[in-house]
């Protein structure tokens, strides 16, 4: 505990030289632009490889860290392992979860800074909201040797609530970014229903799916039986990075 205290208060100094370079930015961010874009589907990927025998559990996280340390519990019992999309606020005030999930293998994805409109940001704007997260995680992780430090920050964006624009995937092209959406989505944020977030996540389940999830309480008392699914189909719970591989799908 004392030695994950100092690394968050290393982390916290770092951070805040980070934040002071793109605070203007990142408050701008905050009055989203007035019209909407376009919904585009083309960049993002929806699926991985089929004949990866793995699906991806992906966790977008902007609250609930107690639920994220009991998930993350819950899949190293297993052996498995998955992605958190998490926001730049939350991951300001979780600096020790951070390192917790990132020196336990799993990935930790782009969520933006503050669960923006992607589609309704100016490119500007889009980047400020991803680049600012992108620091702040390297910034937390940044005692981790370079390969695990590597593993655990791959460039992924999940667009909070799917909102997607063509600045936003121009941004993340320029940024090296890959856009994430999800085969199968458990709505677990809205529907606290254990039974049914299962059921969301494992029908139909095949090699290569996406599947949506966030850190509440009902999908923790979840998430036993959709592992157990996950096995009795004879597949394996892996990082997003594992499942899309070279053969990612796009719509």
């Amino acid at each position: 505990m004392k030695e994950h205290g100092f690394r968050a208060v290393t982390s916290n100094l770092i951070i805040c030289a980070v934040l002071g370079t793109v605070l203007a930015a990142a408050l701008f961010a905050l009055y989203p632009a007035d019209t909407p874009a376009a919904m585009p589907t083309g960049g993002a990927v929806y699926s991985g490889d089929p004949e990866s025998g793995r699906v991806a559990l992906m966790f977008n996280v902007y609250e609930g860290t107690e639920q994220v340390e009991e998930i993350a519990e819950l899949l190293a019992e297993r052996g498995f392992r998955a992605t958190f999309f998490v926001g730049g606020k939350w991951a300001e005030r979780n600096g020790d979860t951070i390192v917790r999930l990132a020196t336990g293998g799993f990935e930790l994805g782009n969520h933006g800074y503050l669960h923006r409109d992607h589609a309704a940001l100016s490119a500007e704007r889009n980047r400020s909201e991803i680049v600012i997260t992108e620091r702040l995680l390297a910034a937390t992780l940044t005692d981790l040797a370079d390969a695990e430090r590597e593993h655990a920050l791959p460039k992924l964006f999940a667009p909070p609530s799917g909102s997607m624009g063509e600045e936003m995937f121009e941004v993340c092209e320029m940024l090296g970014y890959t856009v994430v959406m999800w085969t199968r989505d458990t709505i677990d944020w809205r529907d606290h229903d254990s039974a049914l977030i299962a059921e969301r996540a494992l029908k139909g389940i095949k090699a290569g799916d996406l599947i949506l999830m966030h850190p509440t309480a009902e999908t923790v008392e979840a998430l036993p039986a959709i592992l157990d699914g996950i096995e009795r189909a004879g597949l394996t719970a892996d990082t997003v990075s594992a499942v899309l591989g070279d053969t990612s799908e796009t719509p």
